[in-house]
């Protein structure tokens, strides 16, 4: 398969196009792509939105930051717009790459070594950075979204209405609930079926689809747990 068909296959013929991928592992191409929509979104928000009403808008849904005096939120609120655009762009160029290499390495010791699926870490860091590529169709939506919405109803946290935390006021009920439906994401499970497709052709007859699904739901779950307690505690 060519280049483009494999972006296409991914998203639409995955048990296709991760069965090539698994043969002849590569990872630029998704990546750049990913990356690429990242800076165009950080890009977008600061000139649409901007950074001190995105902040703001943050201290507001922050029972703790609330508490806090008038000159220490100003305080807050400079340090944060200082650091925003050059975090938001290191984020994107050196953070997904540093992510994703996690995870694979996450993932090749869950179910190339626990679940013994014999694939190499290339092939599982090819399939890690294929399987991000609903995250670039998610960051072309969002903004389409700032440039309909007003700048003052753009909500960073949910951008998309394509998770439950997008229907539950952040402001009211338990912060630990509320972060935990924010994370049961239309793009976030899309990923993760991408993902364990991705494994289960690397490893061939050596593990099934559901043990692909239970190595990649299984830590996310933790990160998720951890996320959303860690939420309860301090916003």
């Amino acid at each position: 398969m060519g280049e483009f068909s494999r972006l296409i296959g991914v998203l639409f013929e995955p048990a296709k196009a991760f069965a090539d991928i698994a043969q002849r592992p590569g990872w630029i191409v998704p990546m750049i792509l990913v990356i690429l929509s990242a800076i165009g979104v950080t890009a977008v928000l600061s000139q649409r939105i901007g950074w001190e009403r995105i902040f703001r808008h943050q201290m507001e849904t922050n029972s703790r930051l609330q508490q806090l005096p008038q000159e220490q939120k100003e305080q807050t609120l400079a340090t944060q717009m200082k650091f925003a655009a050059v975090g938001g762009y290191a984020g994107a160029v050196v953070g997904v790459p540093i992510i994703d290499v996690i995870i694979a390495a996450v993932l090749l010791g869950i179910a190339g070594g626990i679940m013994s699926g014999g694939m190499r870490f290339k092939q599982v860091f090819a399939v890690v950075c294929y399987s991000g590529l609903p995250g670039v169709i998610s960051s072309i939506l969002t903004v389409v979204v700032i440039f309909l919405k007003n700048p003052d109803d753009f909500d960073l946290q949910n951008p998309l209405a394509f998770n439950l935390g997008a229907f539950m006021d952040p402001n009211a009920g338990s912060k630990f609930l509320h972060s935990l439906a924010t994370s049961m994401d239309l793009f976030v499970f899309w990923t993760i079926l991408l993902i364990a497709i991705g494994l289960k052709a690397a490893a061939g007859k050596k593990l099934t689809f559901a043990g692909a699904l239970v190595a990649v739901v299984a830590p996310w779950a933790l990160v998720v747990l951890a996320k959303s307690a860690l939420a309860g505690v301090f916003s």
